[in-house]
């Protein structure tokens, strides 16, 4: 079979590691139920910042960000080498900048992750993500993003949405836990 992943809160706690530095650099100490009951995906509103310091806070700090200690979440590099150990083809469809595709790829491999280059897809704006995905003729997608997988709805991909507080209202298959993968697919 054919899977697809987004990355950044997918298979990796992208927005809370992101949280962590937030309260580490502004010198606060927001609570992660704070973060957790978050109703979108910017987490800049709880630290007294504008929408538009918080775009500025996080094009700043990026490079942190994305290259440091970030988890997987639990279970998700198991669950993903042992789709490659049973033969299945792995793509990661990220809209991560294109001057961090490179980094990420090899950050990903460092990580555990089982990345072969040919099917590691970055630097896309959503539609054109959603274009690649319908491409590649994947049997399932996972991602986090409502946007993206509304628009596959009406494809022959299965969409698999990973829970996150800002999706709960969204009606879809949905991967809480990545122990829970075999049940889902089934």
């Amino acid at each position: 079979m054919k899977f697809g992943f987004d990355i950044d809160d997918t298979l990796i706690n992208l927005r809370e590691h992101a949280f962590h530095l937030y309260n580490k650099k502004l010198n606060q100490n927001v609570p992660i139920e704070v973060f957790q009951s978050l109703n979108r995906v910017e987490i800049h509103e709880p630290f007294g910042l504008s929408d538009e310091e918080g775009k500025h806070m996080w094009n700043r700090s990026l490079e942190e960000i994305y290259y440091t200690s970030c988890p997987p979440f639990p279970d998700a590099l198991e669950t993903l080498q042992q789709l490659d150990k049973q033969g299945h083809e792995i793509f990661y469809i990220t809209s991560r900048p294109a001057e961090h595709g490179e980094r990420t790829k090899e950050w990903m491999k460092q990580t555990g992750f089982p990345v072969v280059d040919e099917r590691f897809f970055y630097g896309m704006k959503d539609h054109e993500k959603v274009e690649i995905i319908k491409q590649l003729n994947l049997d399932y997608y996972f991602d986090d993003k409502p946007d993206v997988l509304n628009t596959l709805l009406n494809e022959s991909v299965k969409v698999i949405i990973k829970d996150q507080s800002y999706n709960r209202h969204i009606d879809l298959p949905r991967i809480v836990h990545w122990k829970e993968f075999e049940n889902i697919i089934k």
